[in-house]
């Protein structure tokens, strides 16, 4: 499997290679040449496989130049009860993504953050982990991770990639603005090879950090930078299986289809389920739920992609989903213009100067009905309203991202048709949110035995404004 860059650089590389230089070098981002489909057959051979089989299965036709026995190894490795330990109580423990019924047949709740970190993020970090430790000693080579993160990604990059001595991280988040069990996550690791930079600003300004140095090719190469976060097309080919998982686990025939509602900030975890429906899964319907910062939400409604400043970005009681430039929208926009690159390239020399573009009056707008999305938006109010009616409905806490799903999901239940079922990801547990559910519940949330006291341990982390040059000197000064 060969991979091109959405703005059109003329190499094309395979999968590990892509896996350790994240951005292309032209500042696109990698897709596969061609979808790969899977036929009806293969689809019911999947229906009872385990999760990490299932992983294999999916990841063998992105990931083709590993050794299919090496490859299935590092699913075996990654998705195991072990790593995946934080059920809640009345889910199948054995099961890597339990998946319950809220309403039979009607609306299901697909747990996706029974990791380490308590967050969706898990799901492909894990793996990321262990696919960069497989490259990097089969080649020789270190890496140095730069990533930013509005809340989950750090934490699950870094619990990822803790200890691994070719790999260093680096992770920028925005000081102040996520929850304190997501700072204690990620502050308080003491490992050598974990750096913490907190950017006085928005998660954006943290971003665009990143893709500056990513683009400096000369940096780049000099300091092996690499990425984890959702711009590394690995993470979004992890993502995809957990849309055949919970595809299966709803249903008991192929000739069934599916809608998800997705809480959606950097537009990954959706994007996923779009590929998951190019290669054949029979999605009816993808959602995409956006709190305040409702930059999508916008775009689906009208055609215009308007990136917020970060001066104009909404601090919310959902701070994973506080983005106003979803950095993997360029994929779907991509797709959306028919994979040209240059028109591509065109709309994103408009974002990146800080501008906007419409759609509305495009061809392209016109195609989007064929993309089956949808979008809504939520609010503090609804988040509130939301987590309470759903414990008081169905004896499950939800955390406020899931919450936003829960809104939007009800927005558009009904012009669904009957026989459709809406599965709502749930992208992190409750115990990271603990203000929110007090203030929802007049209660804590309950925390797992093993991260009980997390936020009163000594935390670490270097305080710096939004700088290019000063994030640049303090990544040379370590490596």
């Amino acid at each position: 499997m060969k991979y091109l860059s959405t703005r059109g650089h003329a190499a094309r590389p395979e999968f590990c290679d892509i896996l350790l230089g994240g951005l292309a070098p032209d500042g696109g981002l990698y897709l596969p040449e061609s979808i790969p489909t899977v036929s009806s057959a293969e689809l019911e051979a999947w229906r009872h496989l385990s999760y990490a089989e299932l992983a294999f299965e999916i990841l063998s036709k992105f990931i083709t130049d590993i050794p299919v026995g090496d490859l299935r190894d590092i699913c075996d490795r990654t998705y195991t009860a072990d790593v995946y330990r934080h059920v809640r109580a009345g889910d199948d423990a054995a099961r890597i993504v339990p998946f319950r019924w809220l309403e039979p047949g009607k609306l299901g709740l697909l747990a996706l953050s029974n990791g380490p970190t308590l967050a969706f993020k898990d799901m492909a970090m894990q793996l990321l982990g262990n696919l960069f430790e497989y490259v990097l000693d089969k080649r020789g080579e270190t890496i140095n991770i730069l990533g930013a993160t509005s809340g989950d990604t750090g934490s699950a990059a870094e619990y990822a990639m803790r200890g691994k001595p070719r790999i260093k991280v680096f992770m920028l988040s925005p000081h102040g603005k996520m929850s304190a069990f997501q700072r204690a996550q990620m502050y308080s690791l003491t490992d050598d090879n974990i750096f913490n930079i907190a950017i006085t600003g928005m998660f954006d300004d943290a971003q665009d950090i990143v893709k500056a140095v990513s683009n400096d090719a000369a940096f780049k190469a000099r300091h092996h930078i690499g990425a984890a976060n959702s711009i590394n097309w690995a993470r979004q080919a992890a993502q995809v299986v957990y849309y055949f998982y919970g595809y299966f686990a709803a249903t008991s025939s192929n000739a069934q289809r599916v809608a998800f509602c997705v809480p959606s900030g950097n537009f990954a975890n959706i994007f996923a389920g779009q590929i998951a429906r190019r290669m054949g899964l029979p999605v009816e319907r993808l959602i995409a739920a956006t709190n305040e910062n409702d930059v999508l939400d916008e775009f689906f409604r009208t055609g215009v992609y308007r990136p917020r400043k970060a001066s104009e970005t909404y601090v919310t009681s959902s701070p994973s989903m506080d983005i106003s430039k979803a950095s993997n929208f360029e994929r779907f926009v991509f797709e959306l213009v028919g994979r040209d690159s240059a028109v591509l390239a065109g709309l994103w020399k408009e974002v990146d100067a800080g501008g906007v573009f419409d759609l509305s009056r495009t061809p392209f707008f016109v195609r989007l009905p064929e993309f089956r999305f949808a979008s809504g938006r939520s609010a503090h109010a609804d988040r509130l309203e939301m987590i309470r009616d759903v414990h008081a409905r169905y004896a499950v806490t939800i955390d406020p991202h899931t919450a936003d799903g829960m809104k939007v999901a009800r927005q558009h239940a009904d012009s669904l048709p009957a026989d459709v079922p809406l599965l709502v990801l749930e992208t992190a547990q409750a115990a990271k949110f603990a203000e929110t559910i007090r203030e929802a519940l007049g209660r804590d949330p309950e925390i797992p035995a093993d991260l009980q006291g997390l936020e009163v341990l000594p935390q670490r982390v270097e305080v710096m404004p939004p700088d290019v040059e000063a994030v640049k000197a303090f990544i040379a000064a370590r490596t």
